[in-house]
């Protein structure tokens, strides 16, 4: 049973930083592209960043490009999403997603999801 578990979501200030973790257990980690997507209330879930099994081919949504950065570590089973420079736009859910195959930024081609962490940045 393919399990990710997210963490480090919370309150910041805009401007603040935070580093966000997702554990994944029941899968080939290091063969998984690994993602990031975002839903904030009322809206539909978006394309965060994205990492191939080796961490090699990154893609960032332009939203965040430039403040954020997707890294892992495959021998802790772990994808981290460090965000900087944060705004109150960024307020969402933070979800990760976990497939087989190439880097998307498709929702729908991702088979495995966390439950999400709360990202708040206060103005």
């Amino acid at each position: 049973q393919v399990q990710l578990v997210e963490s480090g979501g919370g309150l910041v200030q805009a401007g603040g930083s935070l580093r966000l973790s997702c554990a994944a257990s029941g899968i080939t980690f290091s063969s998984a592209t690994m993602a990031w997507f975002r839903q904030a209330p009322g809206k539909e879930r978006e394309f965060v960043a994205t990492i191939d099994w080796n961490g090699g081919t990154t893609y960032y949504a332009d939203s965040v490009k430039g403040r954020s950065a997707i890294s892992r570590d495959n021998a802790k089973n772990t994808v981290l999403l460090q965000m900087n420079s944060l705004k109150p736009d960024d307020t969402a859910v933070y979800y990760c997603a976990a497939r087989r195959g190439a880097p998307t930024s498709a929702t729908v081609t991702y088979a495995y999801w966390g439950r999400g962490t709360q990202v708040t940045v206060s103005s």
